[in-house]
């Protein structure tokens, strides 16, 4: 059998440094479930995500989705770019 993925409307920020600017807010609200990380206090390095399946690692250039039951996880631009439109 093939299944179709339901059209679902979902928040996602793509994790750059130019955007970093603007999520601090976002980060901010959801610190039990997103962590910013940065070496010695300095550039953020990468954001640890807490997800259902553990504690996964979002990069420069991913994007960091919430899902349909308020949770986090990251996903790669690729993958992103494939599976999700832009809604005005």
């Amino acid at each position: 059998m093939k299944y179709r993925k339901k059209p679902v409307v979902v928040e996602a920020w793509e994790f750059t440094r130019k955007a970093l600017g603007d999520v601090g807010s976002w980060v901010r609200r959801y610190q039990n479930d997103i962590k910013l990380v940065s070496q010695y206090g300095g550039e953020v390095l990468y954001i640890e995500i807490k997800t259902l399946e553990g504690t996964m690692r979002a990069e420069l250039g991913d994007y960091i989705i919430k899902g349909v039951q308020g949770e986090f996880y990251p996903c790669k631009p690729d993958i992103f770019e494939a599976t999700y439109l832009k809604v005005e």
